[in-house]
């Protein structure tokens, strides 16, 4: 199940393969429950939008109160054996993740994607056809993903990307307010 804002969907989150399984992972991507060790890609997401924004770290790696206001976060793999990031990548979610996120094309008037790895960037030409198709605006923002392997890697560095003010600015610019 996905939670989602009353008014819709106004940033997608995509990343590639899942890497943390239960109990750990809340079912969202890059999410942990309250009270568990905060991972390593979600600590470099929080140290971007400090360096970005700056806004501090959060206490704890709940992304819940992100997808209440319309962020929605998701994996191109959606399970993953424990301790072997990937491990499912060819089980067939990428049709069940395409179809989300054609659906959000389709249908969000207005929406920021952001594509974080090699995996989620493999969407961004889908996301373009049919939000021109159906006439919604799509800004779609592609970096590495934030892990520590690849967040300081070229080509597109995640940490310095600023997709948290790009993304703010795009969506106060069509008249809905966002702040992080």
């Amino acid at each position: 199940f996905f939670l989602q804002a009353e008014d819709g969907i106004r940033d997608t989150s995509v990343t590639g393969v899942q890497t943390c399984a239960l109990p750990i992972s809340e079912g969202l991507a890059f999410s942990v429950s309250p009270g568990v060790k905060i991972p390593p890609s979600l600590r470099n997401i929080f140290k971007e939008m400090q360096r970005d924004l700056g806004l501090p770290p959060p206490p704890h790696g709940s992304l819940s109160a992100w997808t209440e206001r319309g962020v929605l976060l998701l994996n191109t793999s959606l399970t993953v054996e424990d301790a072997s990031p990937g491990s499912h990548a060819k089980f067939g979610w990428q049709a069940l993740t395409d179809l989300i996120v054609n659906e959000v094309a389709a249908h969000s008037p207005a929406c920021v994607y952001l594509l974080w790895g090699g995996h989620a960037q493999t969407k961004s030409g889908a996301i373009e056809q049919v939000a021109k198709q159906h006439q919604r605006a799509a800004l779609i923002l592609q970096a590495n993903h934030p892990s520590p392997l690849s967040a300081l890697r070229g080509p597109q560095p995640f940490i310095g990307c600023g997709h948290f003010s790009q993304a703010q600015q795009w969506l106060q610019e069509r008249g809905l307010p966002w702040s992080w």
